[in-house]
């Protein structure tokens, strides 16, 4: 801005450059010291005593920052981000103190603070051969983004474990079968006690929830079966005591065993 001249000993800068300089000085004080240096009205006394106030921190930084580089350790880290924010910040603390920390400087800090178990890790990046500290870190933040992500993928469904079927398909192929076997077979066309013969009753649902489910069935029955005025068949409301889904009773459920067990366990760890 033309105004480096204000702040300087015995320098004859016109009003005006010292009042822009005044109001360039204020705008980046803390709020704190702008009440505290109120009256200032030179630039150059204000700098003078800010000058007085804080030049002496350099030297009580610098021990503390060079404290900091000796111990820093990428395996004390819980993620290569919190290493690398820690990196900059004390690689400017020694920079503003005059100490200048190199690209090799850093690479080494890295190679030689790997933990003990990633140490075929360290010497494979050693071979690499990189010459940047910003190289070496977008390939750690990379792998460390591409780990977390195979871990999640492992964790929403282990090892030889098998995918859920989508629960409209189940359905409809459930539905589908009711409607190529619900009539045939057995005594009574398919709604009297023939219905069934042969079936293994120890898979069904047990006898408390199936009587349960029969007399609520019933009782529903004459009122949503079938609509009298329009003549038209009504949709059921009521969820299947035995798997959970909608549109069939349960002593008509023809769901799979194992969707079965799954949903009577859900209801088990609820109650």
């Amino acid at each position: 801005m033309g105004l480096g001249n204000t702040i300087v000993e015995k320098n004859e800068s016109s009003n005006q450059d010292r009042a822009k300089a005044m109001i360039f000085l204020r705008h980046h004080l803390d709020e704190g010291l702008k009440s505290e240096y109120l009256t200032v009205k030179d630039p150059l006394v204000l700098w003078r005593d800010l000058k007085e106030r804080f030049d002496h921190l350099k030297l009580v930084v610098l021990p503390k920052t060079r404290y900091d580089w000796l111990h820093l350790r990428l395996q004390d880290f819980k993620s290569v981000n919190e290493y690398n924010s820690a990196m900059f910040r004390i690689t400017s603390q020694l920079s503003l103190c005059g100490e200048k920390v190199t690209d090799e400087d850093m690479l080494e800090k890295i190679f030689s603070t790997f933990h003990v178990s990633n140490m075929l890790l360290q010497q494979q990046y050693r071979e690499k051969g990189f010459k940047k500290y910003s190289e070496l870190i977008a390939c750690l933040l990379l792998a460390e983004q591409n780990n977390e992500l195979l871990l999640k993928n492992h964790e929403s469904r282990p090892t030889g474990a098998s995918p859920f079927p989508e629960a409209n398909a189940t359905q409809f192929q459930n539905s589908g079968r009711g409607r190529g076997r619900g009539r045939r077979g057995g005594r009574g066309g398919g709604r009297g006690r023939g219905r069934g013969r042969g079936r293994d009753r120890s898979k069904c649902v047990p006898r408390e929830n199936f009587n349960r489910g029969k007399q609520q069935n019933v009782s529903q029955k004459r009122e949503n079966n079938y609509d009298q005025k329009n003549g038209e068949k009504k949709v059921y409301e009521e969820k299947c005591y035995r798997c959970g889904m909608e549109g069939h009773w349960s002593r008509t459920c023809r769901t799979a065993e194992h969707l079965v067990d799954l949903y009577q366990a859900s209801l088990k760890n609820i109650f």
